[in-house]
Formats: structure tokens, C-alpha cells, sequence
């Protein structure tokens, strides 16, 4: 035992070395800059979004979203869209409390439109995006309008096309049980909430530091140097990279060999239409519905991104 210990310590010699080279190689502090960057500056903006996510949830109660739409369904879209201006709330969260709201009597479209708007136009991601984008107000608006556009375009679309068979209705949850603490609540929300978006959001960077060290700049420029290209290429990155909606500006900041537009769509389209995202919804809504929805979303996110960006940016 002792012998095989031994030759397992020598063997591993060489390799530890070999480690240490490829630590001490500038395109690896490179890289683990680049992440530990874009983590740090979004840190912040994460604590804060998903402690207010966890105080809406823990605090507000079940019938205000209710009383507070129009009954006319096609005026509730707008005013969920607008909601999740003061509403704050991650991407995880939303589909949840989506579902509350279907099984509430709202009608889906206004919940989709809220399900959509609440984690894009918060005011803990404009102003981690205002932060990321430091003299650019120009790209804070252009976020604003394109992911309200996008929500109401597609709670109007649904409405429109939509159909009941699609949707797989939520199972019904009791609401707060007595004597549970609703203070219990909070934290154990925000713990949950923190530590599954945390987790993105260092995959995330990890994942934009490897990208802009790794990519070669042939290949950047290949897309970066086509209008059309760039937005398709960055739309398709944010659905697979899953970045958190508090931090992917800074991701999308670090993304400087792009178009304004381009950055613009990576930050409409992550929110609305991620991995993680297509599969909460598949498991809240059915897959059915998570397909259809979300490849509709990532259009519609794609057209506007494109629209506004050439508008306003």
C-alpha cells in the first residue's frame, strides 16, 4: 500500500509541475482576471437583486398582482410588462411567480409579459447596466425599451395565437402555512436564489473570460464585423452561457470587439431565453409550451434588439 502510495506521489511530480507552468502563463492570469473582474463587479448587483427577489416573494401579498391588473387582457399585458419596472425579480423567480399568477385567475399573457419583463427591466439591472456601460445612457434606454417591446409583443402574441393544450397549468400550492415565519421565508429564499444564480454567474464569467482569451481574433472578426452575424452569434452565446440578468452586462461590457447592438441583444435575449430558463419552464409549463415560447421569445428578442439598437444606439 505503502508502494503504491509512493509511486502515485511520484507520478504526480511531473504533473503538479506542469500545472504550475501552465498557472504561471500569461494567458491564464489573463484569463483569471478577466473572471474574477466581471464576478466582483456583479457581486454586488446579484446580493441586492436577489434580496429584494426574496422580499417580494416572502412580503407581498398573493392578490396584489391581481388587484392591481386590468381585467381587459389585452390591457393587463402593458401593466404586467410595466410591473416588473418596480418589481424586481431573477429569472428563476419569475417563472414561479408566474405560475402563481396563472393559478390566481390572471390571465397568462399578462403573466408571461411579467414573467419576461421583471428579470430584463428591473431597476437593480439598469443600474448594473448604467455601472457596466459608465457614460452610455444611450444603453441603458435601448435595454429598457427593447425587453418592455419584447414582453408585451409577446403577451399580445399570445393572446393571438396561444392556445389552452399548449400550457400545462401548474399544480395548485397552498400559500403562506401558519406558523411558518415568513422572515424564514425570506432568508431561505434568498438562500436558494443566491446560490443557484451565483453559481451562473461564475460560470458565466468563467465562461466570457475563456471566450475572449481563447477565441481566436479571426474568428471574432468573422462575426464581429457583420451586422447580422454579431447580433446572431451574441443572442445564441447569452442562451447558452445563462448569465445572470443582475450581472450579464458586465459580461456584455467585456465583449469588446462587438457592436453596441450586438451587446445590446446578448443583454435582451440572456434574460428571456437561456438553458436554465427553457428548463424551468419545461418543468413548470410543460415542454410543450417551453419550446414554442421560447424560440418565439428569442426572435422577437433578436428583431428588437436589432430595431432599437439601430434607433438608439
Amino acid at each position: 500500500m505503502g508502494g503504491a502510495l509512493s509511486l502515485l506521489v511520484l507520478g504526480a511530480i511531473p504533473w503538479a509541475g506542469g500545472l504550475a507552468d501552465w498557472v504561471a502563463h500569461p494567458g491564464f492570469r489573463t484569463w483569471q482576471t478577466i473572471c474574477v473582474a466581471v464576478t466582483v463587479q456583479a457581486l454586488p448587483f446579484l446580493v441586492l437583486g436577489t434580496l429584494i427577489s426574496g422580499a417580494v416573494n416572502a412580503f407581498v401579498p398573493a392578490d396584489a398582482f391581481t388587484k392591481a391588473l386590468p381585467r381587459r387582457p389585452s390591457l393587463a399585458v402593458p401593466v404586467a410588462s410595466a410591473a416588473g419596472v418596480v418589481l424586481p425579480g431573477c429569472e428563476c423567480a419569475s417563472v414561479p411567480v408566474a405560475g402563481s399568477l396563472i393559478r390566481r385567475g390572471v390571465t397568462p399573457a399578462a403573466a408571461f409579459a411579467f414573467l419576461l419583463a421583471a428579470p430584463a427591466v428591473n431597476p437593480i439591472v439598469l443600474v448594473s447596466t448604467a455601472v457596466a456601460f459608465p457614460g452610455s445612457p444611450g444603453m441603458v434606454l435601448a435595454r429598457l425599451v427593447a425587453s418592455l417591446a419584447v414582453s408585451m409583443v409577446m403577451g399580445w402574441l399570445w393572446l393571438r395565437l396561444g392556445r389552452d393544450h399548449w400550457l400545462r397549468m401548474p399544480p395548485r400550492r397552498h400559500g403562506h402555512q401558519h406558523g411558518s415565519s415568513r422572515w424564514v421565508e425570506f432568508r431561505l429564499g434568498f438562500q436558494h436564489d443566491f446560490l443557484h444564480a451565483g453559481g451562473f454567474l461564475v460560470l458565466g464569467a468563467m465562461a466570457a473570460a475563456t471566450f475572449n482569451v481563447l477565441v481566436p481574433k479571426t474568428v471574432l472578426e468573422t462575426f464581429s464585423g457583420s451586422p447580422v452575424f454579431s447580433v446572431l452569434f451574441l443572442a445564441l452565446l447569452a442562451i447558452v452561457l445563462a448569465v445572470c440578468s443582475e450581472a450579464d452586462a458586465f459580461v456584455a461590457a467585456s465583449l469588446t470587439g462587438f457592436s453596441p447592438t450586438a451587446r445590446l441583444a446578448f443583454m435582451v435575449v440572456g434574460p428571456m431565453v437561456d438553458l436554465k430558463l427553457i428548463a424551468l419552464q419545461a418543468g413548470t409549463f410543460g415542454r410543450l409550451f417551453a419550446w414554442r415560447f421560447s424560440l418565439a421569445t428569442a426572435i422577437v428578442a433578436i428583431l428588437s434588439s436589432a430595431l432599437v439598437g439601430w434607433w438608439l444606439l
